[in-house]
């Protein structure tokens, strides 16, 4: 009994201890931003601040005069071009992704079996494979340099519509049927019976999608070339490129890049959780 009773407790500790590994170089990350400029790089590195300072985000958000010089890092139009694109991306790649991963599972039409075969080929190549004649195609269609085309090849996940497919194959096919007697269109089985159902698969592929694009860094950096047009992470790379010893600069940005994913996974996580238990949708 004792060993019984102690498991639990292990397993409590090893959690506690795994999710405090994992909080503390953020809030590292939090503390070194609210460091005096230089504090961070003295040896050993100080973890807690001498004194609380908010002048780089000032800095980050309105810029910095040095010397008579001001230096604006354009920090803001960044953090609307990433909340714009990310917010684009995710709401059209559900309008995708879903509809197509219900049509997989209870749609029977010509070519479904090799249409999945294809896409389960394409799962496997590396998405940097696809770059390089993504932007040739981009570039002939005159989308470099567009929002459109920094999106384009987020819109249709492998992923989520796969997802989406075991998702809905748990959802009872008398379910359907009975809404096929009662007069429904497809599209109607679709919106008002399937969807209400997979709340929590739409809302953590969302999630996903979301994180995806707004963390995307590889992409955006080869399909953007104006810097008014940069993504929030395009533009944190820039300014490292210029000021790499100011730690407690970088690390406030970083602190923006962080906060708003923070903030939506925190207002999202029951419908998260319980999509990624669940696993499918059970009758």
């Amino acid at each position: 009994m004792g060993v019984i009773r102690l498991r639990p407790i292990l397993l409590n500790l090893a959690v506690a201890a795994f999710a405090i590994l994992t909080t503390i170089p953020l809030l590292w990350m939090v503390s070194v931003s609210l460091m005096p400029g230089g504090e961070a790089n003295r040896f050993p590195p100080p973890f807690l601040p001498s004194h609380v300072t908010f002048e780089h985000y000032r800095d980050l958000l309105f810029g910095r005069w040095v010397e008579g010089a001001h230096f604006d890092y354009r920090i803001i139009p960044a953090l609307v071009n990433s909340l714009v694109l990310a917010s684009l991306a995710t709401v059209i790649s559900l309008c995708l992704t879903i509809p197509a991963g219900y049509a997989f599972a209870k749609l029977h039409f010509r070519g479904r079996a090799r249409a999945l075969q294809l896409l389960l080929a394409a799962a496997v190549i590396p998405a940097q494979v696809a770059m390089l004649p993504q932007f040739l195609l981009l570039q002939k269609l005159g989308l470099v340099n567009t929002y459109l085309g920094a999106m384009l090849p987020q819109l249709a996940g492998i992923y989520a519509t796969l997802y989406t497919r075991q998702s809905v194959l748990g959802i009872p096919d008398e379910m359907l049927d009975a809404a096929r007697i009662d007069g429904a269109s497809e599209w109607q089985i679709f919106v008002r019976v399937v969807v209400p159902l997979l709340r929590p698969v739409i809302v953590t592929l969302g999630l996903f999608a979301f994180l995806a694009s707004w963390g995307d860094f590889l992409w955006p950096l080869i399909i953007l070339t104006d810097q008014m047009s940069y993504t929030l992470p395009v533009a944190l790379a820039a300014i490292s490129r210029e000021h790499a010893q100011d730690g407690e600069l970088m690390m406030a940005g970083a602190v923006v890049t962080t906060l708003p994913v923070l903030l939506i996974f925190l207002a999202l996580q029951r419908y998260y959780i319980s999509g990624l238990l669940g696993g499918g949708v059970k009758g």
